[in-house]
């Protein structure tokens, strides 16, 4: 999930380094944990109970520390941005990882900075150079190849490999398009509180779907604690994480978690999942990162840093 970035401090000792890779697993773990929810609560109920349980877990940490003032005040821009940020990509994630492997649903999530770069420029005006340019193209061919032969997860509804690649590239655009809007109309406004409200407005709008698709029989122990998993750990916990990861390490540093995490996804996929894991799968992985750290200003000549 992309979240407005605070501005960064220099980092000063190397104990981000934990935290980092503790979200990057955290954050990968989501992907099998929609899957275990959605496979007996469905789609929107997962997203639904997902971003209501995360919003209750961060309630008490925003009005401890303070921030709670600061939403009163943006409470609208913030409920909206729960919508784009949160509740459709949650729902679209959710329904593509009943069709294709998790790991697969992950290495697509990492295509959000090449849509983030994308909507920038288109709506924001941001400037993209050559080298820039390159690794869009670089990105989105690693993901025309990996669609090309994508591999569809072992025990899960069968067909639709297409629009589920689809949903998670759609679910990446929301993203995308959240982050420009943040940086536009939640500037200036403490990252917990937009966080925090974000998935209120999430919650508000996924609260009737998850009541007319509640499932007719009651899910299992392990379905109910894969819900609380994502809510409190994949999304309550990460976001805390995150913020300190910004304020310790910067966001470039922070913005790389989302290469890191595929590959913890990708892990628990084969091991929990039993999902094959292709060399094709791997190797267009790889591209898409390659051309998204080109396309973001991670790699590259110093001016072409992203901003």
């Amino acid at each position: 999930m992309t979240l407005p970035a605070t501005p960064a401090a220099t980092a000063s000792q190397p104990s981000w380094a934990g935290e980092f890779l503790l979200l990057s697993a955290l954050w990968g773990a989501s992907f099998l944990f929609m899957r275990l929810g959605a496979a007996e609560f469905g789609p929107l109920p997962t997203a639904g109970l997902r971003v209501a349980l995360a919003t209750l877990f961060l309630w008490p940490i925003l009005v401890q520390r303070g921030e709670w003032p600061a939403l009163r005040r943006h409470w609208r821009p913030v409920l909206l941005a729960g919508l784009v940020n949160s509740a459709i990509p949650f729902v679209l994630f959710a329904w593509a990882v009943m069709r294709i492997a998790t790991g697969l649903t992950s290495i697509l999530n990492a295509t959000v900075p090449l849509f983030g770069a994308l909507v920038a420029w288109a709506w924001l005006g941001d400037r993209i150079g050559r080298l820039r340019w390159l690794g869009l193209g670089l990105g989105f061919l690693g993901v025309a190849l990996l669609a090309w032969r994508a591999p569809a997860s072992a025990g899960v509804q069968s067909g639709h490999t297409g629009w589920a690649i689809a949903a998670c590239l759609l679910a990446s655009t929301c993203y995308a398009v959240a982050a420009s809007y943040a940086r536009r109309h939640l500037a200036g406004i403490p990252p917990l509180a937009s966080a925090t409200g974000s998935l209120l407005g999430a919650a508000l709008g996924l609260a009737l779907p998850t009541l007319l698709f509640w499932p007719a029989q009651m899910p299992g122990p392990r379905a109910w604690a894969a819900i609380v998993a994502i809510a409190v750990l994949c999304t309550g916990i990460a976001y805390i994480l995150y913020f300190r990861l910004i304020a310790h390490a910067g966001p470039s540093r922070a913005l790389a978690v989302t290469f890191l995490a595929p590959a913890f996804a990708v892990a628990y996929g084969a091991a929990f999942l039993g999902e094959a894991v292709t060399p094709w799968m791997l190797g267009c992985g790889a591209v898409i990162v390659c051309g998204t750290m080109l396309s973001t200003g991670l790699v590259g000549p110093r001016g072409a840093q992203a901003r």
